[in-house]
């Protein structure tokens, strides 16, 4: 029995006498124990480069350890650790607030970004494995909105884990509607969003809270009704969106803009920030868009789903 392997025996034979004794916390001390498996088993391997190339030492390892401890540490597990340990700072705080079930699912995603995007959304919504798995199904990272040389800090550093909303508005929004509809209205995508309100704030992104719909503007006689109006609670500001069940125009960018301007001045506190605007139509030019760019305000379209 080599030493990598001795050392592996002591730390597992120590998280279960430490969980049993429950001095601490048994999440973040097993997940400790599980980082510090992987360790062992990449200095054993010779290092992350080396490691690659062969698993014939992680599959004599789990037959002993599953004969000791149980399938925790089948050969699936015993290589999930390593990669932990390859991709993981020791001691990163995101371990307070995740347990291994949840990091089984994350820690495979080798692109960086993408993983941490995953971690922080998971964080924010405190997302169950069923949760994490049904989010992850429709793409979201891919559907990300993104400027051309804008680095997310958001997805970029995990750890300070600040984020800009607007670079988060997914592109396209999925709307989940009824097979049976024959014809679709801007009040019918109104109408399927709200009775999905919790999906829909999660495909907006992060932070959202729902205000409502058509909530009323009067200026002077006239009464102007914004399709849905949303508080985001990380930037502190409204959000309002309007939804186009065609192709974006001029106009629809003028609707929009002059819906924040006016909640910037009538509407939102001193010490909330401006006000965001969204539009999500059917299509978006992009020339159009180009020309009337504005920071607070994004254009996203919508992809239909049937249920």
């Amino acid at each position: 029995m080599d030493n990598h392997y001795k050392n592996i025996r002591i730390l597992i034979e120590n998280n279960l006498v430490e969980i049993k004794k429950n001095k601490i916390s048994s999440n973040n001390h097993t997940l400790l124990t599980y980082y510090n498996v992987g360790k062992e088993i990449l200095q054993a391997q010779g290092g992350v480069v080396r490691a690659k190339y062969g698993d014939s030492l992680i599959k004599q390892y789990s037959i002993k350890l599953t004969k000791e401890f149980g399938n925790g540490y089948d050969v699936s597990n015993l290589k999930k650790m390593r990669q932990f340990a390859t991709y993981f700072k020791k001691g990163a705080t995101v371990w307070h607030q995740l347990n291994w079930s949840i990091l089984k699912i994350l820690i495979p995603i080798k692109n960086e970004n993408k993983r941490n995007y995953y971690i922080n959304v998971t964080i924010e919504n405190s997302f169950s494995v069923r949760q994490l798995k049904d989010y992850m199904h429709s793409n979201p990272y891919e559907r990300l909105v993104k400027k051309d040389n804008i680095r997310l800090k958001y997805i970029d550093n995990i750890e300070e884990n600040e984020s800009d909303i607007l670079d988060m508005i997914k592109d396209p929004i999925l709307i989940t509607i009824n097979k049976s509809v024959d014809k679709i209205t801007e009040k019918a995508l109104k109408k399927f969003m709200l009775e999905q309100i919790e999906k829909t704030m999660l495909e907006l992104g992060i932070g959202f809270a729902y205000i409502g719909s058509e909530v009323p503007i009067k200026i002077n006689n006239k009464t102007l009704r914004p399709d849905l109006v949303f508080f985001n609670t990380e930037l502190a500001c409204y959000v309002i969106i309007e939804l186009k069940i065609k192709e974006l125009t001029i106009k629809d960018i003028g609707q929009i803009e002059f819906y924040v301007k006016y909640y910037d001045k009538n509407i939102k506190k001193p010490f909330y920030n401006p006000t965001i605007g969204i539009t999500i139509s059917k299509r978006v030019n992009k020339n159009i868009v180009e020309c009337n760019d504005k920071q607070n305000i994004r254009h996203s379209t919508y992809e239909l789903i049937g249920k």
